[in-house]
């Protein structure tokens, strides 16, 4: 789908009638708005959803504006001097990009990350401990993080040291998951990936 026709069009007459919905890796603003209303349309109808990387920093956009109020809230890497930056760069991470030294702002490779138990992530993987691959430079903002959990955001997955946001999901839900890393990259036809296979089981009921 293109979300710019959900832009144009609106999320119930583009998405009317499926039964999942993936928003994959991305950047930019082309299209966002169209994304966030897909994520809404996810959530509040109870569509299962899988957000990958910039799928997942959307979700949370959209979580934020729409079930906790705060209204403006955004990615700064749409809105760079957004006030509600639900999505940002650590601040190490910004002092080298206001000097325009882009090497070793992203976060690349494998990362370790661990699951809360009782969440869909934690039942689909079977395991504590999951190694994922990254390739991003914006993060969960840790700032917001107390505010949306008290909204009813999980925080699913994290960091083995607790700073980094990994996964969210919403327990209300049949499955909302979203996931900071990319797990297309340990995919293949004949042994899906955990998280893909629990959205497609989720899909088919």
């Amino acid at each position: 789908m293109d979300a710019g026709d959900i832009e144009k069009l609106g999320a119930d007459a583009v998405l009317k009638g499926y039964d999942g919905i993936v928003v994959p890796g991305g950047f930019g603003s082309r299209g966002v708005e169209g994304i966030i209303a897909a994520v809404r349309f996810a959530r509040e109808r109870k569509v299962p959803y899988l957000g990958l990387c910039y799928g997942m920093q959307l979700a949370a956009v959209e979580f934020a504006r729409n079930a906790c109020g705060i209204t403006d809230a955004h990615t700064a890497e749409v809105v760079a001097d957004t006030k509600s930056p639900v999505i940002h760069v650590m601040p190490d991470q910004a002092k080298k990009m206001l000097k325009r030294e882009y090497g070793g702002t992203m976060r690349l490779g494998a990362w370790e990350c661990t699951l809360l138990p009782g969440t869909k992530s934690r039942e689909a993987y079977g395991t504590d401990t999951i190694s994922e691959r990254h390739r991003h430079r914006y993060e969960f903002n840790n700032e917001y993080r107390e505010k949306l959990a008290a909204c009813g955001l999980t925080v699913a997955g994290t960091s083995p040291d607790g700073a980094l946001v990994e996964i969210i999901e919403l327990r209300q839900h049949p499955f909302f998951v979203g996931v900071q890393f990319h797990p297309e990259f340990q995919s293949s036809p004949l042994k899906p990936h955990p998280l893909f296979q629990a959205f497609v089981d989720a899909a088919a009921k």
